[in-house]
């Protein structure tokens, strides 16, 4: 870059700046709008996968029981319990998910991916005293 596009590029940022400092509620509100809109947008889109999911747990690995379900319930991108049980976890608006399950002493992880009405991924965790993994799947109520 020129010295003289140099200054030129100096001066617009500085008269900016300047413009911004002299009109801070101006700058306040564009910055507020801006940051609202990307946050209903990113709320819009995880709120896709709001309602009740049927989730089907498979053990491939450890001594744990061959197959669970239970219901989750997903909000505004939040995952919740729909039975009994501390569930914690979110969804993105691409459909990935994380979550902790915690039931007595049993806990739980998992991750994987929402699509449509359906889902799936791999979980791993210690139930009633036993290491265990697998995968699972969840089709909306």
């Amino acid at each position: 870059m020129t010295n003289s596009a140099r200054s030129i590029a100096d001066f617009a940022t500085v008269h900016c700046l300047v413009v911004l400092a002299r009109t801070p509620v101006l700058a306040v509100s564009v910055l507020a709008a801006a940051l609202g809109a990307a946050d209903a947008r990113s709320l819009r889109s995880t709120r896709a996968y709001d309602g009740t999911w049927n989730v089907v747990f498979f053990t491939r690995a450890g001594n744990c029981g061959s197959n669970n379900s239970a219901p989750f319930t997903v909000s505004g991108g939040r995952l919740s319990s729909a039975g009994g049980g501390k569930v914690t976890g979110g969804i993105s608006a691409a459909g990935q998910v994380s979550v902790h399950i915690k039931v007595g002493r049993s806990v739980a992880s998992g991750s994987g991916r929402l699509i449509g009405g359906s889902g799936s991924g791999r979980w791993s965790g210690i139930i009633t005293g036993d290491r265990c993994s697998g995968t699972w799947q969840a089709t909306r109520s």
